[in-house]
């Protein structure tokens, strides 16, 4: 199913796109996608603000082609791309209270009753671990949330809701 009205690329990638193969209906290679990321804004407090996004030749995909090949599940799309996006991150984000320091949003469905049918477009908040941040390069942390947002998208296609990639 896609997005009504498609929602065009939002712009270049910062860094260089991560191009992903989906799984078909029946468990065979399907269509690829590509995912990319907006240039981060970094707020004076270290948080940085981008926007991740897949597409395709038409533009924005919606959520429901990288759902789980059993359907999508009731559960929003943010909530299963947050989890496995926030482990990926492991180790590189800053805590506090013993939480990692991430954010997500996604534009709202028009039918929340169908949580999937909406595009594949994320908001992302992250503040990095300061040592991290001290020693890596802006476009490095910018390569580990893109590999990590193609983490996701590859589990949530899994055959299964809880499989591994």
């Amino acid at each position: 199913m896609t997005v009504s009205a498609p929602v065009p690329r939002p712009g270049p990638s910062f860094v260089r796109e991560e191009r992903l193969r989906l799984r078909g209906p029946d468990g065979s290679l399907g269509r690829e996608v590509l995912l990319g990321m907006s240039e981060p804004s970094i707020m004076d407090d270290g948080w940085w603000l981008t926007t991740l996004w897949g597409v395709d030749g038409d533009g924005v995909i919606e959520a429901t082609v990288v759902a789980p090949m059993a359907g999508p599940p009731p559960e929003q799309p943010v909530a299963m791309l947050g989890r496995i996006l926030a482990g990926a991150l492991a180790g590189l984000l800053d805590q506090e209270d013993d939480r990692q320091l991430i954010r997500l949003r996604m534009l709202p469905a028009a039918d929340e009753s169908r949580p999937w049918q909406r595009p594949l477009l994320l908001w992302l908040a992250v503040r990095w671990d300061p040592v991290r941040g001290a020693v890596m390069r802006p476009n490095e942390l910018a390569r580990e949330i893109l590999r990590a947002f193609a983490r996701s998208v590859e589990a949530a296609n899994a055959p299964s809701p809880g499989a591994q990639a």
